[in-house]
């Protein structure tokens, strides 16, 4: 079976499902953006600052693959990780890709003040996350298997649910 992958805004919940997927199944779980700060020592706002975002999104696309290569693993990407034409690639060859679309008022609730969201310390992160919604919506649609309306499930169900469709789409490629 392919890697899972979870795609979706920030706050989407990427982070929490994946956790409980990668238990569920027996699999190895990474965050992509905990996994650059480890690799880097320092936190994304940091990254941001010195190399920009297009030297943050190299440093992801590069994380991105070398995780995807991995067996047996759930990997939660970036938010902004489906701009990089490579790395919608990769999700699409190496993993089963879930987008948790969720609505923009949702995730304002959910991230509003967390100084961790480089893209958000501006004055209006609504409409930032708004903005944020209409370009990356479409590329996350691109790249899914499988799309989950957040905004219907809570933590425990949302996994129920990804994984009753995942062994269903797995056991239907066999």
């Amino acid at each position: 079976m392919r890697n899972i992958v979870l795609v979706g805004l920030m706050g989407s919940g990427k982070t929490t499902i994946g956790r409980l997927i990668a238990r569920r199944i027996g699999a190895t779980f990474y965050d992509s953006d905990h996994e650059i700060e480890r690799r880097t020592g320092v936190r994304i706002p940091t990254i941001f600052d010195l190399e920009g975002e297009a030297g943050f999104r190299r440093r992801e696309t590069a994380t991105i693959e070398e995780l995807m290569k991995l067996p047996n693993v759930v990997v939660a990407t970036g938010g902004g990780a489906v701009l990089d034409p490579r790395t919608r690639a990769l999700l699409q060859q190496l993993g089963w890709t879930v987008y948790l679309d969720v609505p923009v008022v949702q995730l304002y609730e959910r991230t509003k003040g967390d100084p961790n969201r480089p893209l958000l310390q501006v004055d209006d992160p609504l409409r930032t996350l708004n903005d944020l919604r209409v370009l990356r919506d479409p590329l996350y649609r691109e790249v899914a298997d499988f799309i989950l309306d957040g905004s219907r499930y809570h933590s425990s169900s949302a996994v129920n649910r990804i994984l009753k469709e995942w062994e269903k789409q797995s056991a239907s490629s066999k």
